[in-house]
């Protein structure tokens, strides 16, 4: 069963998002450059400490909503199909984040935000 595995939340300054969770949480939060736009990753805590996720920062990005949950899963085209289907919109088509996999973003049929995920170590941008 596909489970939620990051959080993303977009910011006009996602810098002065990392001072303050960093400030009032103590969470470790660190730029990664490996894609087109800087991310910064965000650890809440510590893998064996359960529950919990991981997520990130970004900048604000048209048609994409300020805060999504992503769901790991098996087939990113499929679950795709699945969510148009069921009454949601894909709202950022399947892009590659090299050496990650791959990444969509939709909507459920209430405008609440949803990346998919599909894990490919071998994934390149086209």
């Amino acid at each position: 069963m596909p489970r939620i595995g990051h959080f993303e939340q977009a910011y006009d300054d996602p810098e002065a998002a990392a001072r303050f969770y960093k400030e009032v949480f103590g969470w470790k939060i660190e730029v990664w450059n490996g894609g087109e736009q800087p991310y910064w990753m965000v650890t809440t805590g510590p893998d064996t400490e359960l529950p919990g996720i991981n997520g990130g920062f970004a900048k604000k990005m048209p048609n994409v909503p300020s805060v999504v949950n992503t769901i790991i899963v098996d087939d990113i085209d499929g679950y795709i199909k699945k969510v148009e289907d069921a009454g949601g919109k894909l709202m950022m088509p399947k892009m590659a984040i090299p050496g990650m996999g791959y990444q969509a973003y939709c909507v459920d049929p209430g405008g609440v935000g949803i990346g998919l995920h599909q894990a490919d170590n071998s994934a390149t941008q086209d």
